[in-house]
């Protein structure tokens, strides 16, 4: 029951109950299974893609060991590594829903089913969601039109095609910056296009920024995505003086913020009002054995903190688990 498993993908056998099952793989996701599988149980991951938002990230500067920065792709890749060397099993499919099933050697639900959208169902003791969130939109006109055509949410997936070329970067934070300054580094004409009057980056960032002197457009917002087959213009406004202009642009770049990806639990009655998933110190959610950690907490969304709630995650698993265990022999 509580042995290290060394199965691989396409050899999962989906009449087996595991010991922990990590909903995504980023790095609060790949912590929690580190932890897991050194504690010993049988571990099983089920994610969409590697790395979630941190793979698609240019440089990371501010995670602990790399005081020259990392590239995300090259921190997801060792990440996924690690847990390689510990054998927990990946499945590339995305859940769908979590449900309760009812277990006969403690009072109330120890077994959870979780159904992925291929089909497949897998059966576990403890879960814990790590899915992290999806590039918030802006939601004008043109905007789902143009996706792929002009309109991004990754500069390192689409910046390359841009060389030379004119688009904007909507956003104020740090990733937009930190994105901003590297389609520029990488020879794209670059304007930014925020509807404050401050950025809310940090201050190095900032620095940097005006240090390389691009264009900003303050008090400003997108009203309007538009082109034929591809992104040709958008339609802004100056929120101040109500200014309404077009601008000629080849390409969107959009880092608004983030959203969760929570729909395959609300069911479940686990999140709050903006579909983030409350949780305590331990990272336990509302459900016994169900757990949470990373940016689906609606934590400070850093990479350092999803892995330090990662291991809490684990570790909190680990104790509930060993106290089932304890529970059944004593029977």
């Amino acid at each position: 029951m509580f042995s290290l498993g060394g199965l691989s993908q396409g050899s999962i056998d989906e009449t087996k109950t595991w010991d922990v099952l990590i909903i995504g793989a980023g790095p609060a996701g790949f912590t929690a299974a580190i932890y897991s599988a050194r504690y010993g149980f049988d571990t099983l991951i089920i994610s969409k893609d590697i790395g979630g938002n941190v793979a698609l990230t240019d440089i990371i500067e501010n995670y602990p060991g790399f005081p020259d920065g990392v590239k995300g792709s090259e921190l997801a890749n060792r990440m996924h590594e690690q847990v390689k060397k510990l054998d927990v099993p990946i499945i590339f499919d995305e859940v769908e829903r979590i449900d309760l099933a009812e277990c006969a050697y403690y009072e109330g639900p120890c077994k959870f089913e979780v159904k992925t959208k291929n089909g497949k169902v897998y059966k576990a003791r403890s879960v814990i969601i790590t899915v992290g969130a999806e590039p918030r939109k802006l939601r004008v006109p043109g905007e789902d039109k143009f996706y792929g055509r002009g309109v991004s949410y990754c500069a390192t997936c689409d910046g390359p095609l841009f060389k030379g070329k004119d688009v904007i970067v909507v956003g104020g934070g740090n990733t937009a910056l930190q994105e901003a300054l590297y389609l520029n580094e990488i020879g794209v004409n670059v304007t930014l296009v925020h509807r404050r009057e401050q950025f809310r980056a940090d201050k190095i960032l900032q620095d940097r920024f005006r240090q390389k002197g691009i264009p900003t457009l303050l008090n400003t917002v997108v009203v309007e995505i538009k082109g034929d087959k591809k992104v040709e213009s958008v339609v802004l406004k100056n929120v101040k003086t109500g200014e309404i202009f077009e601008k000629k642009v080849d390409g969107v770049f959009v880092f608004i913020g983030y959203e969760p990806k929570t729909d395959f639990v609300k069911h479940l009655g686990i999140t709050d009002e903006q579909g983030y998933i409350p949780v305590d110190m331990y990272m336990r959610t509302k459900i016994k054995g169900l757990f949470a950690a990373g940016d689906i907490t609606n934590v400070f969304k850093q990479i350092a903190v999803a892995v330090g709630q990662g291991a809490v995650a684990a570790n909190s698993a680990k104790d509930l688990l060993e106290n089932w265990k304890s529970q059944v022999q004593e029977e």
